[in-house]
């Protein structure tokens, strides 16, 4: 049975929808596409929702046009800001000593009562990084398994609740149901990665227009991730001061003679800010040295982010940029002279059926995640924003379009009721293993008794 996918990437500068054909053999490919400038947001975040609606609304259409389908629900990206991320464990007991995907359910469940997040916050993601079976460590899938407990870490994303209704209002005012929201460097992650990369240890940059993100990757799971409010609209600023020119001429330079690598002598003439009809000369060399020491300061800072995560010794894979941010001629270069001893490459998202000619590049990878997320499972299991445990093994067929599992969902306030009862049973279970051993004891003694007298 086939179906319809729409995946919306809500960038800091520009909104792009995707739509997708799944067919029966679960291949999947692109039959639309549109993007517009974003309008309403500031660092990836809504700031005025008709405005936001208005961009999401045009891309949106344009991507109809084009594949001529009338989707009205869509898996819908989410930026960095305004997130926080911590970790979390959950531990279970088996009464029936073999794992299911209710106990799964439930250990992950239990981690996410047992995290301490604030009111004001809303979970984005649960991610399990490491799965424990009675005393057994780093279990890839404890399905089926034999155990007594199973123990589960878990990196928990949130976002303030604020941002995420903002984000809500602004996709309904564009006429669409939202399926399912993710984290935009997530989605990245999933549209550049590959497996060896994964299992090795990766960290993901996302630099965007105004907005660089972060996040590390080891063995298939996300381990940390952090936001920065920089990317290569603060290029442009920072020309457009340095130069005094207007901001469209500053990013008209920064694309035209954009470059890390050596500097020029050339002069290049610019208009003066107020003042169309006059203009002045500037040297391509101040030009170089303005771009070089704006990408230099973000590097450094996101490489800060590595060493206060404490997992820069477990990248074995390295450093992948992507983003459009990543374009800039000769930034590989500098990303290996400060991130010492990582190797770097420079990604695009991976290849897809239908894929356009103009959505292949590094600033497209967050909406081609989207569509690969909503396709497929990344991790094992996963908690989404929907509380729904999501499970690469357990969707079905009919309930595919909404990523709901056939399992019932547990309520996170009556896990610590359940764990209670489970207590119970095995408490119970015990006593009458006690009481079943008293009668066999005064037996044995009554027997004794009797052979003396």
């Amino acid at each position: 049975m086939s179906r319809t996918i729409l995946a919306i990437d809500v960038g800091s500068t520009k909104v792009c929808a995707i739509i997708a054909q799944v067919n029966e053999n679960d291949d999947i490919s692109i039959i639309g596409a549109g993007t517009s400038k974003a309008q309403g947001l500031r660092k990836g975040s809504i700031t005025n929702i008709e405005l936001a609606s208005k961009s999401i609304r045009q891309a949106v259409g344009d991507a109809k046009r084009v594949s001529g389908s009338d989707i009205k629900t869509a898996v819908v990206s989410i930026s960095g800001a305004y997130t926080k991320s911590l970790n979390s464990n959950g531990i279970v007991n088996i009464p029936n000593k073999e794992i299911t995907f209710k106990e799964i359910e439930r250990v992950m469940h239990t981690s996410l009562y047992n995290a301490n997040i604030p009111n004001e916050y809303e979970i984005l993601h649960a991610l399990p990084f490491n799965f424990k079976v009675d005393d057994q460590d780093f279990i890839d899938d404890p399905l089926g398994m034999n155990a007594s407990r199973l123990e589960v870490d878990t990196h928990i994303i949130t976002t303030q609740k604020s941002n995420l209704n903002n984000l809500k209002k602004a996709v309904r005012g564009a006429g669409i149901e939202i399926e399912n929201i993710v984290l935009n460097s997530y989605a990245s992650s999933i549209a550049v990665l590959n497996d060896d990369e994964k299992e090795l240890g990766v960290a993901v940059i996302d630099m965007g227009g105004n907005t660089s993100n972060i996040t590390i990757h080891s063995g298939n799971s996300i381990r940390y991730n952090e936001f920065l409010g920089v990317g290569s609209y603060h290029i442009t600023n920072d020309l457009s001061m340095a130069l005094h020119t207007p901001l469209n001429v500053a990013d008209n330079i920064k694309l035209t003679h954009g470059s890390l690598l050596s500097p020029s002598n050339d002069l290049i003439e610019i208009p003066v800010i107020g003042d169309k009809n006059e203009s002045h000369e500037v040297s391509l060399e101040v030009v170089h040295n303005v771009i070089f020491a704006r990408v230099e300061e973000t590097l450094m800072i996101l490489a800060q982010f590595i060493e206060n995560s404490g997992l820069k010794d477990q990248l074995g894979a390295g450093i992948v940029l992507t983003g459009g941010f990543s374009k800039m001629d000769g930034i590989r270069d500098l990303a290996m002279g400060t991130f010492v001893s990582l190797p770097v490459r420079l990604a695009k998202p991976k290849n897809m059926d239908g894929l356009f000619e103009n959505i292949t590049g590094p600033e497209y990878s967050s909406a081609v995640g989207l569509l690969m997320y909503t396709h497929s499972a990344y991790t094992p299991y996963e908690i989404d924003v929907n509380k729904k445990v999501r499970h690469k093994n357990e969707i079905s067929n009919d309930e595919i379009s909404v990523n709901f599992l056939k399992e019932p969902d547990i309520p996170i306030a009556n896990i610590q009721e359940e764990k209670q009862k489970n207590d119970k049973i095995m408490s119970i279970e015990e006593k009458k293993e006690k009481k079943s051993d008293e009668p066999s004891a005064v037996k044995k003694l009554m027997n004794w008794a009797t052979q003396l007298f």
